[in-house]
């Protein structure tokens, strides 16, 4: 059968300033890696075995019906605003309308230079798509708002980074949309007022459709950010690089380059090699999603008929969010210590139980797993140090209803660690796809005590641990 993707273009039918239409550079031999078939089926696509699908998601062969084109934006890069960043080596192909209705973008990343490359070659290598693919997956699994991962093509051609020739590969991403932060803040910058009512319109329409104003679209965006932050930080999640253009409007979480999952609790780590003072590690999330929004709303400015009563009340939102931000986490932790209605003084409880993990170098996912089979003071190097927080936690569990049952549906037994995911990508460039495919399926169901995967569940012996992940461009 001959692959049929539904696609229903919106942003394509934006100004030509939004973006510029180009086709994907084909690649020398593209090969599948990895196909999501489940994630074809609910956008709508059929004649999934087309024996070209390495050809389409490679970028050789562009499917009926798609408009490419790379869309433009600006952003704050560790703080710095880049008046014109943009599509460097992605393409959207197009949006589909989904079986459950969802509109969604299907991108290619690693196709090839744009206008907007700034001197880079617009590839990938393999090592970052396999790693999105897996980590954006596990994340969807694990119900958090994401990016989704369609397919993986090895590109059959090399191509250069910092440590030599790596291999080169595509990713197709799938998103309710890629607009972020950045596509606000560059019509913003320029003074396009035009340009930028344009995008709010379409941002409304195709997000937010009941909402009235720029203010109620910012606390839209505030309240998935923010919920969307405390759900990273209850599973130990960093995502290396909060860029403003790395922040959606639609409260996804986009763009998993030196992304990482802790292993031994610290609020104070760090993986990003590019993250030289700590501005987006575990703890400093919270406050970035802020400042963030805070970005936003100054792009937002202009569209208010009283811009300097908008500075007021914009202000206000951004600075309730920290309380928003706060009740979430609070609700996620008591979750996995198995309190369902929590109380004022359970931040105490919980405070004490991080604390005591950070020192006892605990690990994060599996003392919070254990912790509902009794096992979870063996997670410390020093076990009293448990047994001290652990009877004021029973007694505060006396009249839940199901504490066990609420812990082991919100605490995952499996997640991507950093050392599985680093050797899955060294028999990947071997030309072994085992790993990745074992790791991948095995992620599939993060809440499941599955005992032929237990050596991916390991934390990592002091040998294997993984100190810094790179951004892969």
């Amino acid at each position: 059968m001959t692959l049929h993707i539904p696609f229903d273009n919106s942003y394509a039918a934006l100004p030509d300033g939004f973006f510029t239409r180009l086709d994907p550079t084909p690649v020398a031999q593209p090969a599948l890696i990895a196909f999501n078939q489940s994630l074809a089926d609910q956008l709508g696509l059929t004649g999934t075995d087309d024996p070209r699908l390495a050809a389409i998601f490679g970028g050789n062969a562009v499917p009926d019906g798609a408009a490419p084109l790379a869309q433009l934006y600006a952003g704050h890069q560790f703080g710095q605003f880049n008046p014109q960043l943009g599509d460097g080596r992605a393409i959207l192909l197009g949006e589909t309308v989904g079986r459950d209705g969802m509109r969604r973008d299907i991108q290619l990343k690693g196709s090839g230079p744009t206008p907007y490359s700034r001197m880079g070659d617009g590839r990938a290598w393999l090592g970052p798509v396999l790693r999105e693919y897996v980590v954006s997956e596990a994340m969807h699994a694990l119900g958090v708002p994401t990016t989704r991962a369609l397919a993986a093509v090895r590109s059959g051609e090399d191509i250069i980074r910092d440590t030599g020739p790596v291999p080169g590969a595509v990713l197709t991403r799938v998103a309710q949309s890629h607009i972020r932060v950045g596509t606000f803040q560059i019509f913003a910058a320029r003074r396009d007022l035009g340009a930028l009512q344009t995008l709010y319109d379409y941002t409304l329409a195709r997000h937010y459709p009941d909402a009235k104003d720029p203010a109620e679209l910012l606390q839209r965006v505030i309240e998935r950010q923010a919920a969307l932050v405390a759900q990273w930080m209850s599973l130990g999640f960093i995502h290396g690089v909060m860029n403003t253009d790395n922040c959606t409007l639609s409260g996804e979480t986009i763009d998993y380059g030196p992304c990482a999952f802790m292993d031994a609790y610290d609020p104070e780590t760090v993986f990003s090699s590019i993250d030289r003072f700590g501005r987006y590690g575990y703890a400093a999330q919270a406050d970035i999603i802020v400042w963030n929004m805070a970005q936003l709303a100054t792009a937002l400015i202009p569209l208010m008929p009283e811009p300097e009563a908008a500075v007021e009340q914009f202000t206000a939102q951004v600075h309730a969010m920290p309380d928003l931000i706060r009740a979430e986490w609070e609700r996620r932790f008591a979750a996995k210590i198995g309190i369902s209605t929590p109380r004022p003084e359970d931040k105490t409880l919980i405070a004490d139980l991080l604390t005591r993990m950070q020192a006892g170098r605990a690990d994060f996912t599996n003392t919070f797993r254990a912790l509902s089979d009794g096992t979870a003071r063996d997670e410390f190097t020093d076990p009293a140090a448990f047994d001290d927080w652990q009877t004021g936690w029973q007694d505060r569990l006396a009249n839940e209803p199901d504490p066990q049952a609420l812990m082991r549906a919100t605490n995952p037994a499996i997640i991507p660690r950093n050392h599985r995911v680093e050797e899955m990508i060294a028999a990947a460039v071997a030309g072994d796809d085992a790993p990745f495919h074992r790791l991948n399926a095995a992620l599939a169901t993060p809440f499941d005590d599955n005992p032929d995967t237990a050596d991916l569940r390991r934390a990592p012996l002091p040998d294997e641990v993984v100190p810094a992940t790179f951004c892969g461009t």
